[in-house]
């Protein structure tokens, strides 16, 4: 679809279309950390607080999801917190998102999809909080996240905390590099693991202020290349907890996986629960302590653009 003739399936927000009209930063938000990241209510509090962090930096929030089959750049208050109650809720890629507009569902964006929403309205910067990536065992299952590809063709920029750490960081690192997308750590010279600050794991570059980021972009853009941008920004220091730790959790949590035959798109929801049981509860708060970090860093990177 070109962008002309897939407006007849999106709505945007008044807020939001008035800050694209006038010129001002806007921020493009996910909404599977809504259906499938986090339980009730704690995922209706943590939209809500995450809309206002980036309200505050002076940006304009834009939480994107399908609807009845309308994508929403953007969403009322009302329409967030029923997204965050709906039971059996898509979680939206590339692959199936115009299958959800088809057949008028309702759904999660995930990163691809938010990317691909984004492109489409015209925004450049995306908060999230772990992207997507190759799984573990991936060279047997094939059990590679589509976000990968997206960033590879959709020109936004996306902060992150980096891959989920229930993924493989070192495969989905080469993916990338193959893919020619640019991995920008945030003021560290190592990747972060989502829930840690710290991986094994060097970042392939670093940038330390919002403004380079901004110029990194805006330099692709006048160069002609395609794709997108990953920026991993770490937790903060006083919410992460120590990769050491987590190994252990994720190493639980796959096994279990692994004995109840957990495949495909359930994987990561699978996962994400057994670590909160596992951690009682801690993983959730700096899951909510690290999207608010990358909201704040990405309004920034939309108002330095």
């Amino acid at each position: 679809m070109s962008p002309d003739t897939a407006m007849a399936h999106i709505d945007i927000f008044a807020p939001v279309a008035e800050a694209l009209a006038a010129g001002r930063p806007v921020v493009a938000l996910e909404s599977t950390i809504i259906t499938h990241g986090m339980p009730w209510p704690d995922n209706s509090r943590m939209a809500e607080n995450v809309e206002r962090i980036i309200a505050g930096e002076g940006a304009t929030p834009a939480t994107i999801a399908v609807v009845d089959g309308r994508i929403k750049i953007g969403l009322s208050p009302a329409e967030r917190e029923a997204l965050a109650q709906t039971q059996g809720a898509m979680k939206l890629s590339r692959a199936d998102l115009g299958f959800a507009v088809a057949e008028r569902r309702t759904g999660g964006t995930t990163v691809a999809a938010t990317m691909i929403a984004a492109k489409l309205a015209g925004i450049s910067v995306f908060a999230t909080g772990g992207i997507g990536g190759v799984h573990k065992g991936a060279e047997l299952s094939f059990d590679v996240s589509a976000d990968l590809d997206e960033l590879a063709r959709t020109p936004v920029i996306v902060v992150s905390a980096g891959a989920k750490a229930i993924l493989d960081i070192e495969k989905t690192l080469e993916v990338l590099e193959t893919r020619g997308v640019p991995v920008v750590a945030y003021q560290s010279d190592v990747m972060p693991a989502f829930w840690s600050r710290t991986s094994p794991y060097p970042a392939p570059l670093r940038l330390d202020t919002a403004e380079a980021i901004a110029g990194f972009f805006r330099t692709r853009l006048a160069l002609g290349l395609d794709g997108g941008m990953l920026v991993a920004n770490p937790v903060p220091e006083a919410d992460e907890i120590a990769a050491e730790a987590m190994a252990v959790h994720i190493a639980a949590a796959q096994k279990a996986a692994a004995e109840q035959g957990v495949s495909g798109k359930t994987v990561t929801p699978f996962l994400l629960q057994k670590i909160l049981e596992l951690t009682g509860g801690e993983s959730l708060k700096t899951n909510i302590a690290l999207v608010e970090n990358n909201a704040r860093l990405a309004a920034r990177i939309a108002k330095a653009l």
